[in-house]
């Protein structure tokens, strides 16, 4: 456990010395804030029109779904693959360092990194609520809020995995939103062709945007984010563990 929180530390501190990091980090707020800014301005020119109405907390929540999915490769792509193509992976291999830690590792140092993103994205809540009056329904911020923090585990855990298996970063980033964008898009010919809905219930957003995003706490969500991260940490490890092996 003590050398999980360590690689873990490890892990986390990096993303502050990386420009990588640093420019994932600035353009995930950046157009965070554009979105948030064209809102609140077509909502006060809709309030002219329509008294009353006023912008919700889903002009927030949602565009960061999306940008999560194309930020995570960006943050994960180097955990492993560079260990990789350093020659340091053989060194970790040899070891006394168990493969499961060294995932669960890598995998809390991204997610650490990618929650403290979105515990700063808070921000914009805070100030939609000091902007509309009487103020915001802070239950889908919090609901919200919690399945982005869900959907991030899962994300981290599943780039985790991917970049274990390549020893080049770009090949890792264009490999794991390749995967993010098939979860992703998954449920969409289900819903417009009527077909099964196992798809539907594969579909990374489908679990978001029917509950979380709308202020609903369902445990089978939670589960799904939970099963997901879970099936990418145990991907990871076997993937290692093939490594040590060959």
């Amino acid at each position: 456990m003590r050398t999980m929180w360590t690689i873990a530390r490890r892990e986390y501190s990096r993303y502050f010395t990386t420009p990588a990091a640093y420019l994932a980090a600035f353009l995930f707020l950046l157009v965070l804030g554009i979105i948030f800014y064209a809102n609140i301005a077509a909502s006060t020119m809709r309030s002219f029109m329509m008294p009353g109405s006023a912008p919700g907390v889903e002009i927030i929540v949602n565009p960061m779904t999306t940008l999560l999915v194309f930020i995570v490769p960006a943050l994960t792509m180097r955990l492993l693959a560079e260990e990789q193509r350093m020659g340091t992976i053989e060194l970790l291999l040899t070891s006394p360092v168990r493969d499961a830690e060294l995932i669960v590792g890598k995998w809390l140092g991204s997610f650490l990194f990618v929650a403290t993103l979105i515990v700063i994205a808070l921000l914009y809540p805070v100030a939609l609520n000091q902007l509309v009056s009487p103020g915001i329904d802070w239950g889908p911020v919090i609901t919200g809020f919690l399945g982005l923090l869900l959907m991030a585990a899962t994300l981290t855990a599943l780039g985790t995995a991917v970049s274990s298996l390549f020893n080049n970063q770009i090949a890792a980033f264009v490999a794991t939103l390749a995967l993010f964008l098939l979860l992703w898009l998954l449920g969409f010919p289900s819903q417009s062709m009527g077909g099964s809905n196992l798809w539907q219930y594969l579909d990374l957003s489908h679990h978001f945007y029917d509950t979380f995003a709308r202020g609903i706490l369902d445990t089978r969500d939670v589960i799904y984010y939970l099963s997901g991260a879970a099936l990418g940490l145990f991907a990871g490890t076997v993937i290692i563990e093939t490594r040590r092996w060959r």
